[in-house]
């Protein structure tokens, strides 16, 4: 994994490279960012030219990091306890190992659903364990098996639980020699402050929309058109760009669900309502928080569209040909309190609230809101 290879962020890999070039890699970072774009495959880049750097044979190392097997390379990611797990066993990376390798060798751009798919969960939460960073903290103690760096990325580091965050915090404060740790956040407000004063934070942006465009065309072979609507329509994440290429994708069912809740809202259908509740209950947390922030996202292009400006609106075809009828729903008058209705939504239901609860009363406050004009 080369810096070339990740998509667009130009101004972010010329600053690594600076870094690197004037030997001032802090021994902590931490990659901020949304979804999609890019903050891993960055991480994993810096990783692979540190340690071939490094390393006393750089071809024995580059090797080594194309299977991503490198010795001295150690991942660390949120885990799930498996049925065939003993009772007192805590769940750790190398349970996985794997399946990891396996996803990260198709897409380095990964996502928390294309992981809990992976690994075989259902409706658990992904944790990083204390046991985790007991593990890491013994392969960190160790000598370089390279003769170079030993480098560990934790990949959703705000997934830690207060026993593991605690332990990371003792490593990062006293870290063994010649290692460097790079965290890859999506919500770093949920992490401990004094993790994130030891760390140096690199703040991704969004992907630029011409760099997806290009991207697509060259990556993925598609047209001017579709990669140009494509890119437009993502807002920056290469994984939903990848998702709407493909049929049946997880964003199609989730505008199925929107479409059938606004309906059922303006019919005042509060029995079917109920229903569709228990319908989305089924999907999981972790699914059913995507699904909100889908629906935040629809809010807002809805409510854009009111505006009649195309260079404004960032929708599918099929999307906005709902909202050519639905828009009007969507004004001044309830914008805001739809959007924290949902924001609300999706905060009760990451803090374990019984999701029928959550979305049944969602459900019977969006009746009320779908109304004001």
């Amino acid at each position: 994994m080369e810096f070339s290879d990740v998509i667009g962020q130009e101004e972010t890999k010329r600053r690594l490279q600076q870094m690197m070039n004037d030997e001032r890699i802090p021994h902590a970072l931490m990659f901020c960012g949304p979804q999609g774009c890019g903050k891993m495959p960055l991480a994993m880049a810096l990783a692979t030219q540190l340690l071939v750097d490094s390393a006393e044979n750089k071809e024995n190392a580059k090797a080594m990091l194309r299977k991503w097997e490198h010795p001295d390379l150690h991942f660390v990611y949120p885990t799930i306890k498996l049925p065939g797990m003993s009772s007192d066993h805590q769940p750790v990376s190398s349970d996985f190992i794997k399946e990891w390798r396996q996803l990260i060798a198709e897409n380095v751009y990964i996502t928390i659903n294309q992981w809990m798919k992976q690994i075989g969960a259902t409706t658990q939460q992904a944790v990083i364990t204390g046991a985790e960073s007991d593990e890491l903290a013994r392969h960190l103690s160790l000598k370089a098996s390279q003769g170079g760096k030993k480098v560990a990325i934790v990949w959703l580091p705000e997934r830690m639980n207060l026993t593991s965050a605690n332990k990371l915090l003792k490593l990062l404060e006293e870290p063994p020699k010649d290692t460097i740790f790079i965290m890859v956040s999506e919500e770093p407000e949920k992490l401990l402050e004094t993790i994130r004063s030891r760390t140096q934070r690199i703040n991704i942006k969004s992907i630029e929309t011409q760099a997806i465009e290009q991207a697509l065309k060259e990556k993925r072979g598609v047209d001017n058109e579709t990669a140009h609507r494509t890119a437009r329509t993502v807002n920056g994440n290469w994984n939903k760009a990848l998702e709407i290429l493909q049929a049946g994708n997880e964003n199609q069912e989730f505008f199925a669900m929107f479409q059938m809740l606004m309906r059922l809202c303006y019919m005042r259908n509060v029995k079917d309502l109920k229903r569709w509740s228990e319908a989305v209950t089924a999907y999981g947390r972790e699914k059913d928080r995507r699904m909100l922030e889908y629906f935040i996202k629809q809010v807002r292009e809805n409510f854009i569209y009111n505006f009649h400006n195309p260079e404004l609106t960032y929708m599918t075809g099929e999307e906005e040909a709902f909202a050519q009828k639905f828009s009007r729903f969507i004004n001044e008058a309830n914008v805001v309190e739809i959007a924290q209705l949902l924001q609300r939504a999706h905060r009760d239901i990451g803090q374990n609230a019984n999701p029928k609860v959550v979305f049944y009363d969602m459900a019977l406050n969006l009746i009320v809101l779908l109304l004001r004009k």
